[in-house]
């Protein structure tokens, strides 16, 4: 048994489909992780899965097996992350990654606060998706990660920012006339909602929208800031994103605040409080530098 036929098991039971683990988790072929699945079940010696017209549903064999096929790939990757900070312990590079698009706004006040260290080290940048940034910094292939606050149990958080949420539209749509829009102005199937990946964000504008009675049946989905500003543009919908985006808008796209209370997302400095890294202990102990830094510094301006 290998550690990749317990990745396929977890993955196509968390998924309930062997299509779906096959096609976004795993990028393999069906056979390919039909033949797999089988190779495992002959040598746990039980059926872990049973077929339904829905996908796949774990057996009692399966849902026993799955916890600890879960235990076993989170001290595995533990195991890894470990010997790699061993490796290392004493680090002439540090890593920061960003939450794609933040690293706009938040590398010029870090690279201040590490002014007195830069000629010492190699500072590595790095941006992507939210729930990757937090992935990597748990796994310690980076330092530090400017992300949402994710579920991962070996990161501590410092929140930095709490940023409003606006509404992104066209210039031309008729609701851009307005100095602030009211969300029950929104045409439902005009909302553009959000993937699994933006899901900190998608929880926050579900809230928000729930609270004030508003329901959306969105057709398009964004996965990142840019492709949410792609949508909006071709298809002239509208959405929900961090004021951080206001700047990177072009011309044809344009932000409204929302009337009353607008919803706030944090954004946070992850790391691993086992890190023996020292110019991670030097950023932690400034921190509150690069947070006044930035509230100093003028906010972005709407267009």
């Amino acid at each position: 048994m290998e550690l990749r036929h317990l990745r396929y098991f977890v993955a196509v039971a968390e998924e309930g489909s062997l299509t779906v683990a096959a096609e976004r988790r795993l990028h393999t072929a069906q056979p390919s992780l039909s033949r797999q699945l089988r190779d495992l079940e002959h040598e746990v010696g039980a059926q872990l899965f049973v077929r339904t017209s829905r996908g796949v549903e774990l057996t009692a064999a399966g849902r026993a097996f799955l916890e600890h096929a879960r235990l076993t790939l989170h001290q595995a990757a533990e195991a890894v992350a470990a010997a790699r900070r061993a490796a290392r312990p004493a680090k002439a590079s540090f890593s920061v990654g960003f939450l794609t698009g933040q690293e706009v706004e938040w590398l010029r006040h870090v690279t201040h606060v590490l002014q007195d260290q830069l000629k010492e080290i190699d500072l590595r940048v790095s941006s992507d998706f939210s729930p990757h940034v937090a992935e990597a910094v748990a796994r310690g292939d980076i330092d530090l990660g400017f992300s949402r606050i994710e579920p991962q149990a070996e990161v501590s958080y410092k929140v930095i920012a709490r940023e409003p949420i606006s509404v992104i539209l066209r210039a031309d749509h008729p609701l851009a006339a307005h100095a602030e829009i009211d969300p029950r102005d929104f045409v439902p199937d005009a909302f553009i909602g959000y993937s699994d990946t933006p899901h900190v964000l998608r929880g926050v504008v579900e809230r928000y929208l729930h609270d004030r009675g508003v329901s959306v049946s969105p057709t398009h989905f964004l996965d990142g800031f840019a492709t949410g500003i792609s949508l909006v543009a071709s298809t002239g919908g509208v959405t929900l994103l961090p004021a951080y985006v206001e700047p990177l808008l072009p011309s044809s796209v344009v932000s409204r605040p929302l009337v009353g209370n607008a919803p706030v997302i944090e954004v946070a400095a992850g790391y691993r409080a086992d890190n023996p890294s020292p110019v991670l202990k030097y950023f932690l102990e400034h921190v509150d530098q690069l947070i006044a830094a930035r509230s100093a510094a003028s906010g972005p301006s709407r267009r």
